[in-house]
């Protein structure tokens, strides 16, 4: 598996490719949150200062992407008060290279990167929807923020927040 930054010609692929991962909880979900979670997931959160889009290939194929925000920036347009810790966002693997790794070589790519930047703490974002990431996450050892948490759409879905301190 090759880790990398993603390229400027590739932003409309990985955007189509997370709307494709993502799109599986969309029966999960009030009309609302996924309308919300459409407009996170296609913003151009992922193109700001300071952020790192990074991709995953598998047999030269990309499979998977990431995005990972600064300490201080708006990851979430809005919705989060200002986090002293980087953050990891929009994470996607294709469904057909679930299981094989490709989450945890995006998210300890983000942690080794933020490690190297002399941080000591890297977090997100979930929701409980999100079942496989979420025990991810939490085999991974990122613990609960609750006072970082958000409902974005107003429907009762609470976006949890995670840190894991390195």
């Amino acid at each position: 598996m090759n880790i990398r930054n993603a390229l400027p010609n590739e932003l409309n692929y990985i955007r189509n490719q997370r709307m494709n991962a993502y799109s599986e909880h969309a029966q999960a979900i009030s009309e609302e949150h996924w309308k919300a979670l459409k407009q996170a997931i296609s913003s151009e959160a992922d193109v700001q200062e300071g952020v790192e889009l990074m991709v995953a290939e598998l047999q030269g194929e990309i499979v998977g992407s990431v995005a990972l925000f600064p300490p201080k920036s708006d990851a979430y347009e809005g919705l989060v008060g200002e986090i002293d810790y980087s953050e990891i966002r929009l994470l996607a693997v294709t469904p057909e290279a679930r299981g094989k790794g490709v989450a945890l070589a995006l998210i300890n790519e983000c942690i080794a990167r933020t490690k190297g930047k002399g941080y000591h703490a890297i977090g997100l974002h979930t929701a409980d929807f999100m079942k496989s990431a979420l025990a991810l996450y939490e085999r991974i050892g990122f613990e609960r923020l609750p006072q970082y948490d958000f409902e974005p759409a107003d429907d009762g879905v609470t976006v949890k927040a995670f840190r894991l301190a390195i």
